[in-house]
């Protein structure tokens, strides 16, 4: 018996194995080199409830539980072109710069997702800000559809990246 229920054992982790197989770990990281302090960029990116004020697709920014850059706060995001992305603060580090955050629930065809973005010094005056991200795809069955598959999900992530990282160096430049 106890033959039986280690075989059984074996192949409904190898099942398992196999369905996360079919939907692996994705990376996306991005990053941009900014003619202003890491300071002054960070002044304009660290409040974890105002990504709207430097984020081109971001409309209105709230946070609906917690409280701002405290772990465990929650924000919803608006979308500028419809939709909602709920995340929530895993860690902030004001004197490193940096947060790390997860979507709770949202429009991205994602599952999974963690995201840091970070703040460094790149020289007198200059910054790198480096946001990256490990998720899944939203459908993480075998045979997903063209707009649910993997470099859909990467893309997406990547556009949102992006599109923030151009936005908030323009900004920063332009103060």
């Amino acid at each position: 018996m106890k033959v039986k229920t280690a075989i059984a054992f074996g192949v409904s982790m190898l099942a398992c194995g196999l369905a996360m197989a079919a939907a692996p770990p994705l990376t996306v990281s991005k990053t941009v080199d900014i003619d202003a302090s890491a300071a002054k960029v960070w002044h304009t990116v660290r409040d974890f409830n105002a990504l709207n004020t430097w984020h081109p697709a971001v409309a209105t920014d709230e946070i609906v539980e917690g409280k701002n850059n405290t772990a465990g706060a929650v924000r919803l995001l608006t979308l500028k072109g419809g939709g909602t992305i709920k995340e929530k603060l895993l860690a902030f580090n004001s004197a490193g710069h940096s947060f790390k955050y997860a979507i709770v629930e949202g429009v991205l065809p994602v599952s999974g997702y963690t995201s840091t973005l970070t703040v460094k010094p790149a020289g007198k005056n200059k910054s790198r800000v480096t946001w990256s991200g490990h998720f899944k795809r939203k459908n993480v069955g075998d045979n997903p559809a063209d707009n649910e598959n993997d470099k859909t999900a990467t893309d997406a992530v990547a556009g949102v990246y992006q599109g923030g990282l151009d936005n908030l160096k323009k900004i920063s430049e332009a103060q």
